[in-house]
């Protein structure tokens, strides 16, 4: 494929992802959390299991997306500094599998509370409990390693920035958004109090720009063959 079509993949890619992820981590957990009421949560578990699957699935395509993201990213950029490309990879998949074991969290109060005969031993009041317990630890266990999301982004900002054949300002503000999750991570272990979850919302003017830039626009094709051309040159001494 050319280059521009990575590009184009790379854009549509973004585009679900946040859409998915959306759906997956904002509406669904809206209309199902009842915060500190375990018993309308499970209450609300209950008449719409439909919807949490459904949100489930949402996280599903969400990390089908950012593996996939992951590839066509290093490719677009390792003529810039591969190593750094590939480490921008390694953090990047990384990330995905870690959110992917969280979201078992996210799932399990549809097991608790689905009336299974082994969970008899548990009153209604404990099971429901439990079920939003496994959500507050959802939310915990995706939150405490956004860090590695955060620091892909961070490099693949750097190397748009310095790429030439994509405009600096991508990679200006992708960089801010990688750092903003940083940041989050670290305080939600040493300053809870100030980890506000406003810190992420810097990712969604940079991921937009980002999708539309490569949708629209791609790839500045000559000056990315002409990096290229020198990687491969160097990478052949």
């Amino acid at each position: 494929m050319t280059v521009q079509t990575y590009a184009r993949i790379a854009g549509v890619l973004i585009l679900l992802s946040f859409l998915a992820g959306g759906f997956g981590e904002a509406y669904v957990p809206s209309r199902l959390i009842v915060s500190g009421d375990a018993t309308a949560t499970a209450e609300n578990f209950k008449a719409l299991d439909l919807l949490l699957r459904m949100g489930f699935a949402g996280y599903l395509v969400e990390a089908v997306c950012d593996i996939a993201l992951t590839l066509i990213l290093y490719l677009l950029l390792r003529p810039v500094r591969k190593d750094l490309a590939l480490l921008a990879a390694f953090f990047g998949l990384v990330g995905t599998a870690v959110f992917a074991a969280a979201e078992l969290f996210y799932l399990a109060p549809s097991l608790i509370l689905g009336g299974a005969g082994y969970l008899k031993t548990f009153s209604p009041d404990q099971l429901n409990t439990l079920a939003l317990l496994s959500l507050k630890l959802f939310a915990f266990g995706g939150a405490m390693f956004t860090v590695f999301y955060g620091v892909a982004w961070v490099l693949r900002g750097y190397l748009i920035f310095r790429s030439g054949y994509l405009p600096r300002f991508l990679g200006v503000l992708m960089t801010l958004a990688g750092l903003a999750f940083v940041a989050r991570n670290f305080l939600l272990v040493l300053a809870p109090a100030y980890a506000s979850g406003s810190l992420l919302l810097l990712m969604l003017p940079g991921a937009l720009a980002l999708a539309v830039w490569l949708l629209v626009r791609g790839v500045d094709v000559p000056k990315w063959e002409a990096k290229a051309a020198t990687f491969e040159a160097t990478t052949l001494k």
